[in-house]
């Protein structure tokens, strides 16, 4: 059974949890172990009257400094343990200390660079992008710290002065795309309380600028490296919008022989060519950036082949997130776009963070999954991170643990908040080690063990054939479950498959990993790209659900939604909010569940699928889409309106739910049965067989089959 960490340092907190403390020791700076450097936690030993600690990971006995001392308690605790964040919870914010910084804290600086090619322009990418800027200026950091830019870019560069002392923005350009320069970088990073009306009076005008442009070329990473030029004694965020792929200057990209196929699937002998970095300059640029504390996210509204694999490496080694739109309508994904983008800049984020992971005796970390920089093996470097971004670790034994012991695990990450201050946030993790292999199935965590296979069979596609990482992937999951079968079932008959009540979805969601987009062999190239870059830095609880949906059944709640409502309102004083809406049970991924006359809504997280049976009738169809049968359904991503009937608010209520859980703005598609187009639907229905892989039941015959052989 694989060992590894999830870690998702700044998660939203539910709102009934008590807020990480923060803690400020002065210029004393964080109680720490002199010999591994861990910070003080609740599972620190204190010793000799409070005198000494003995640190939970080295095992060390460290003086404690002497205006920390409290004496013991009868039960060994200090008599303040409870008064202090550090010594009760798992998860605290220390101050940092002076000479925890190197220079003074960054200001939150955000660069937006706008292609402005003449796909862009025509699909109204560059349109949706401006008005989305324009919006979400609002959501950025108060205060005077906040830094601002902007620039837009083709076969050149287009940098704007926004200095204070210019009526309008005034244009700058740069031709010279491989030999960049950033001119005047004063004008161009300017304070956003100054720069505000300047900024949305240029965003109004940009897409009427380029209305007749007919350059097609685009220069995206000469774009970035003027950006990076211009923020580099500051660091700081770069918001890049895309539309077509990069095809002149620094970091340009071909359409390499995927150009006619960008359909390449992974039965293609050069697929392995096309999922990796074509560009040689891109990697070392996201390095250097990554070194000044400049992160990058990329928007890509592209509509055709874009080298995603190539682009990727920017977010990836920067700390930031590649967001894909393929195929982009300006119509249908205009509003995911700018929940995207408000999101981005409104979830809480940090910048310039180092981060490093310890482990208690007889325990290391192997290795780290994220998007991150990392210059030396045991921290990982993040310009930038957020609230939905996770790493994970792997951690191999190097000896064996006493029996009877605490296995400890801290995470630690120094950053900058958006208000300047330096702190550091700490995790620490302590959990009992038991001789037992019965205890560990017990303890084992699903989405942790889940979220393991999902990532290392993501960064495993990208170097090796496809079907061998997908064999790799079912041999865990045998394994795991030939482990328990030989030492921790009780005797059976050899024709049960025994499964840990733990560990009881884990054929399940195996089967769903090997139908997933990343390890399918019908995708795109792109598509297979954005899905793994997706897969790099996304939190535990979200890996289940990308590869096995959620499916709810709507028509029985639309139908009586009239009756709901009256209920609520009821039940509401005047004055109160409305309590959130509670989504159906979800059901299992089998054709087995639909209904003819049914509304079927299937969603993973980013993408959404409802589904109409032919017999739905032409009232529902009417209250909730306005279309009187489901001929009328035109199939195809869809907006949903809200009318003013409760069948309509209560889907409206449902989707928006989701949306809040996920924290994403789900692109939804309508789709009905009996189109060809259904497929779409019917392959998120992992249970059923398909040209993909094989039933459920099948699978766990198959699994079955497996243990049984390694039992012989």
């Amino acid at each position: 059974m694989p060992l590894s960490l999830m870690i998702q340092p700044f998660a939203l907190q539910d709102p009934a949890d008590t807020p990480v403390h923060v803690v400020d020791f002065g210029e004393m700076g964080p109680i720490r172990c002199h010999r591994c450097k861990a910070y003080i936690n609740p599972f620190m030993r204190f010793v000799d009257h409070g005198r000494k600690f003995i640190c939970n990971l080295c095992g060390v006995s460290n003086e404690t400094p002497r205006e920390y001392v409290c004496n013991l308690g009868p039960d060994g605790r200090r008599r303040d343990a409870d008064e202090r964040p550090e010594l009760l919870h798992g998860s605290v914010e220390f101050v940092a200390p002076k000479e925890y910084s190197i220079r003074d804290a960054m200001p939150p600086v955000y660069f937006f660079l706008l292609d402005v090619s003449f796909n862009a322009v025509a699909s109204g990418a560059a349109s949706a992008a401006c008005s989305s800027i324009s919006r979400i200026l609002q959501d950025l950091p108060e205060g005077g710290r906040t830094l601002v830019a902007f620039a837009t870019f083709n076969s050149t560069i287009h940098f704007y002065s926004l200095n204070s002392n210019l009526t309008q923005p005034s244009m700058l350009v740069v031709p010279e795309v491989e030999d960049v320069y950033t001119p005047l970088p004063s004008d161009l990073i300017v304070p956003l309380d100054e720069a505000r009306e300047r900024l949305q009076q240029l965003l109004e005008s940009i897409p009427q600028m380029f209305a007749e442009t007919r350059i097609a070329d685009s220069c995206l990473g000469a774009a970035l490296q003027g950006a990076f030029l211009a923020m580099k004694k500051t660091g700081g965020r770069i918001l890049a919008f895309q539309s077509v792929l990069p095809s002149v200057g620094v970091g340009s990209l071909s359409a390499r022989e995927a150009e006619g196929r960008a359909n390449a699937t992974v039965a293609d002998k050069d697929v392995l060519k096309l999922l990796q970095p074509n560009d040689k300059q891109l990697r070392p640029m996201a390095e250097e950036m990554a070194d000044f504390q400049v992160s990058v996210d990329v928007f890509l509204t592209t509509q055709g082949f874009a080298d995603v694999a190539s682009i990727a490496v920017i977010p990836r080694i920067t700390g930031g997130q590649l967001f894909s739109y393929y195929p982009f309508s300006a119509a249908h994904d205009g509003g995911k776009l700018h929940n995207d983008l408000r999101w981005a800049v409104r979830r809480p984020h940090i910048f310039e963070a180092v981060m490093k992971v310890r482990c208690s005796q007889g325990l290391s970390v192997s290795d780290y999954y994220g998007n991150f920089h990392r210059r030396i093996p045991a921290e990982i470097y993040l310009p930038a991170m957020d609230s939905d971004k996770a790493i994970m670790t792997t951690v191999k034994h190097e000896e064996k643990l006493a029996e009877n012991s605490e296995a400890c695990f801290q995470c630690a990450i120094l950053y900058t908040t958006t208000t300047g201050e330096r702190r550091v946030r700490v995790h620490t993790l302590s959990l009992p080690t038991t001789a037992s292999l019965a205890s560990v199935f017990r303890g084992a965590d699903l989405d942790a063990q889940f979220a393991y296979m999902l990532k290392t069979s993501a960064a495993d596609v990208v170097t090796h054939p496809v079907q061998p990482v997908r064999d790799a992937a079912v041999q865990t999951a045998v394994s795991i479950l030939y482990t328990y079968r030989k030492f921790c079932a009780t005797a059976s008959s050899s024709g049960q498959l025994i499964l840990p009540e733990a560990l009881k979805l884990l054929p399940l969601y195996t089967l769903a990993l090997l139908k997933s987009l990343g390890l399918r062999g019908d995708m795109k190239v792109d598509e297979r790209s954005a899905w793994l870059a997706r897969v790099r830095s996304l939190s535990a609880s979200l890996c289940v659900p990308l590869v096995y949906p959620r499916l709810f059944a709507l028509h029985h709640l639309l139908r009586d939604a009239a009756n709901q409502e009256q209920q609520q309102q009821n039940g509401v004083q005047e004055g109160e909010q409305p309590p959130p809406e509670h989504l159906p049970t979800a059901l299992p991924l089998s054709s087995e569940k639909l209904e003819p006359d049914g509304v079927f809504l299937v969603e993973n997280g980013e993408d959404a699928v409802v589904w109409v049976g032919k017999e739905v009738g032409s009232g529902l169809l009417f209250d909730i889409f306005g279309l009187r049968s489901v001929d009328e359904i035109a199939p195809g991503p869809f907006l949903l309106q809200e009318f003013d009937n409760p069948a309509s608010r209560k889907l409206n209520a449902i989707v928006n739910e989701i949306r809040r859980q996920r924290c994403s703005y789900l692109r939804l598609r309508l789709l009905k049965r009996g189109d060809p187009s259904e497929n779409l639907f019917f392959q998120t229905l992992v249970e059923d067989r398909s040209p993909s892989g094989m039933s459920y039941v099948e699978f766990l015959v198959y699994v079955h089959r497996q243990i049984q052989n390694k039992m012989g």
